[in-house]
Formats: structure tokens, sequence, C-alpha cells
């Protein structure tokens, strides 16, 4: 009996460290420019755009709503660090060079769903999709 007993709490441990290791599987994505508007359009529920590039970059374009949070600034992973794990990220640089390495260590530093837009703002412009400023 006892060993009967031993086995269900195994079993039991087992399945519910599979549900957790499941659930836990974050979602990180990348996206070409339709899709990324199509996912702006209809959002998921507190979605945070996120924009790698420099201030002089973000000023001189930017996607509608989005918050700059400058790759190259010292305290970057610090800051990157401070966001909500949870909360879902559409990250864009300039070309995608910054916004891969940016993903790289959201996925490290456990964010559980990040968009990526492949190729950057560049192929945001080139879809004919507005930039702000």
């Amino acid at each position: 009996m006892k060993r009967r007993i031993a086995a269900l709490a195994v079993a039991g441990a087992l399945a519910l460290a599979a549900c957790s290791s499941a659930a836990a599987a974050p979602t990180i994505e990348l996206v070409d420019a339709p899709e990324a508007q199509e996912l702006l359009t209809a959002p998921p529920t507190g979605l945070v755009v996120l924009d790698v590039r420099t201030p002089e970059e973000y000023a001189a374009g930017h996607i509608a709503g989005s918050e700059n949070l400058d790759f190259y600034a010292p305290d970057f992973l610090d800051r990157l660090d401070g966001l909500d794990k949870e909360t879902p990220y559409f990250v864009y640089c300039r070309s995608g060079n910054r916004s891969a390495t940016t993903i790289d260590a959201m996925r490290d530093l456990g964010f559980t769903e990040v968009y990526e837009l492949g190729g950057g703002v560049v192929t945001w412009a080139e879809a004919g999709y507005p930039l702000e400023q």
C-alpha cells in the first residue's frame, strides 16, 4: 500500500511538473511587417511596443504608441530586466540586429510573450506603414 501511495505521489508530481513547464514555455515570435500591423491592430491585452533604437533615431520616426529604450544606454540590460516579464512586448529597431539581441536577452531574463519585427522599422516603412515623429 505504501508503494502504491508513493507511486501515485511521484506520478502526480511528474504531471504537475509537466503542466507547469508547458505553461511556462515563452512565446517568442518573429513577425513580418503585415503580421506586425495585424498584431498592432488587435493587440494582446497590455501589449507594449518597444523601440530599441537611439533617442535620435526614435525622434526621426517611430511606430505610433511605442516606447523608446536605447539599446546603447549603459543601463539597458538593467532597465530591460526591470520591465514586467508577464506583459506582452512587440520589439523593433532599425534593421533587426539590435532587436534580435534584445529578444535573446528577454528570453534569458524570463519574458513570457515577445514579438519581434523582422527587418526592423526599415521593412515597416517599405511596406507603407506610417511612422510618427
